[in-house]
């Protein structure tokens, strides 16, 4: 099942109808208590991530399910089109070059800094692209692509636990997080005219 495509815009107006979708999706599955409290808290998460993010920024909301052997695996989506002018693409190069940006606090701060950096850096060379890209998601200590076009939660969990010790503040940002909490996975993936965060999650029903 596939629901319908909701538009989400930097002021937030889309919200309250992925809300309703998420709902309906919860609905036609019979998904209730903690399943869709979750469900729902992943959908305000994930949307609550552009807000702000740029001016005049347009996405796709929507969610999809798939049944496996572990139970029903939901995706919720959220894709956005290449959106860069010049100005914004000279700032996204200076930030890749430092490797920094103090407004990525938190697991789902760092997550919309990689989104709203992929959609704001412009190449004509899709291998350029992927490069300096990766080359920003290290820099920024948020390493963990697990191929060449996409970052993974999981990996990400993965690389903190095992050097827990050293990277104390990613490992408490990950115990802090919701969407690291609720979601089995997340992917962000980059393609050379568009990025989408894949947010999915397993239900037994």
């Amino acid at each position: 099942m596939k629901t319908d495509i909701i538009t989400i815009t930097d002021d937030l107006q889309g919200m309250d109808a992925a809300i309703e979708s998420e709902e309906k999706f919860a609905a036609y599955y019979g998904i209730t208590g903690k399943d869709a409290l979750h469900l729902r808290l992943l959908t305000e998460e994930m949307i609550s991530m552009i807000h702000g993010i740029f001016k005049q920024f347009r996405g796709k909301f929507w969610l999809e399910s798939e049944r496996t052997k572990k139970g029903l695996l939901c995706r919720l989506c959220l894709s956005a089109e290449k959106q860069v002018n010049k100005e914004q693409e000279a700032h996204m190069l200076s930030v890749a070059s430092s490797g920094k940006n103090e407004s990525a606090k938190g697991i789902a701060g760092k997550i919309r800094e990689l989104f709203r950096q992929s959609l704001q850096e412009a190449s004509d060379d899709d291998a350029e692209y992927l490069s300096r890209m990766t080359d920003a998601w290290v820099g920024s200590g948020m390493a963990g692509a697990v191929d060449s076009n996409y970052w993974s939660l999981q990996m990400y969990r993965q690389q903190v636990s095992a050097k827990k010790t050293e990277q104390k503040e990613e490992w408490d940002e990950l115990e802090k997080s919701i969407i690291a909490k609720l979601a089995d996975e997340v992917r962000v993936w980059l393609k050379a005219d568009s990025t989408e965060i894949v947010a999915e999650k397993v239900i037994r029903l």
